[in-house]
């Protein structure tokens, strides 16, 4: 087995080499994956532009970005090799948030916010490049029927099974889901799957393709909220829902884009006893603004959804039996090689793109 590897290196903002870097080394308790598929999610971007630090301690690189990945073992360290857990050929999934198991949070059940937490693609070197070291905990055998690229999905999945039950949404209530990104789009059919009544697919400027997308997927409702050009352009959304729903207005709000003014808009279209999920990241300076008196009285709650604890299985299981259509999602794919030119696409919404795939091997 050759020693080096091709990689992606990242170190500051639009700064990106593709380099020959050694292969990781496999420790006692470590699976080594060959990458085969690698999605690029808002983060990446984030981190590639500067508008978020990375996980190291100095917030910069050098590092290898991308932690929505699939692959094939190839070396499995003493620990899961003893345990049988993990042989070469196997293929996996990588659940990117490696909790400690030891601190804590760990031991209430609240992995996702480990005090020691270690995530390929964010705090050490991840999936853009054609092989990656994994914590043998952080890894799910892939089943056959399930393709490395549809596999790549899990890890935003899982996020999405996590958000979706903390909103609590019930057969037949009005959702409105703001954000017709691939994250959106997921939402989209897994609450259409639990037997949402109406649900409202609600973007802004350059977002009528996906919403489109978005109609296929089982959304009842179009609306855009900003381009007066659209043929779902809104001037007031809140009277729009409340035509729908005689009044009522929505029983549950879902905002999987970080757009701060979406969520306010949310916290205004929503109804009495409403469940509000704030889930797209916020810039480091964002507020919510909540009218106090309306929202006490009407017995609102915001409730945030922060990574996947304990719903990965979940995930693989909706994966297989179909209940979310993921490979539909790919848009575009790139090799290792482009990873950069993948990534200033995406942000620049060249060719219209959903969800962009790193093919390595």
């Amino acid at each position: 087995m050759a020693k080096t590897m091709k990689a992606q290196v990242f170190y500051e903002a639009e700064k990106m080499k593709l380099e020959e870097i050694p292969i990781p080394e496999v420790g006692e308790k470590d699976v080594l994956v060959k990458v085969k598929s690698v999605g690029i999610c808002g983060s990446d971007i984030s981190y590639y532009y500067g508008l978020s630090p990375v996980g190291t301690p100095s917030g910069k690189g050098p590092i290898v970005l991308g932690h929505e990945f699939t692959g094939e073992v190839v070396e499995v360290g003493p620990v899961p090799e003893s345990l049988g857990l993990f042989k070469a050929g196997d293929r996996v999934v990588v659940n990117p948030v490696q909790f400690c198991n030891a601190c804590y949070a760990c031991a209430e059940g609240k992995t996702h916010v480990c005090e020691n937490m270690n995530v390929p693609g964010v705090t050490s070197n991840g999936g853009f490049a054609e092989y990656c070291v994994s914590d043998y905990t952080g890894l799910f055998k892939l089943p056959d029927d399930v393709s490395y690229s549809a596999g790549a999905f899990t890890e935003p999945l899982a996020c999405v099974v996590q958000g979706v039950n903390r909103a609590e949404v019930e057969p037949g209530q009005f959702v409105a889901l703001f954000g017709p990104g691939p994250m959106g789009q997921m939402m989209l059919q897994l609450v259409r799957s639990i037997g949402a009544g109406k649900i409202a697919f609600i973007g802004a400027t350059g977002d009528d393709y996906r919403l489109e997308m978005g109609k296929k997927f089982g959304a009842d409702l179009l609306y855009n909220v900003t381009d007066e050009k659209s043929k779902y352009y809104v001037k007031d959304l809140k009277e729009a829902i409340a035509e729908e729903t005689s009044g009522r207005l929505a029983d549950r709000a879902l905002v999987p884009t970080s757009s701060n003014q979406a969520f306010e808009q949310a916290i205004e279209i929503t109804g009495n006893c409403s469940i509000l999920l704030h889930f797209g990241l916020p810039n480091e300076d964002d507020v919510i603004h909540v009218p106090a008196l309306s929202f006490h009285t009407m017995d609102k709650q915001i409730r945030s959804s922060w990574l996947a604890p304990m719903v990965w299985p979940r995930a693989i299981r909706a994966l297989r039996e179909g209940l979310v259509n993921v490979e539909a999602l790919v848009s575009h794919t790139y090799s290792l090689e482009e990873t950069e030119k993948a990534i200033t696409n995406l942000q620049n919404r060249v060719g219209q793109p959903m969800k962009v795939q790193i093919k390595v091997s």
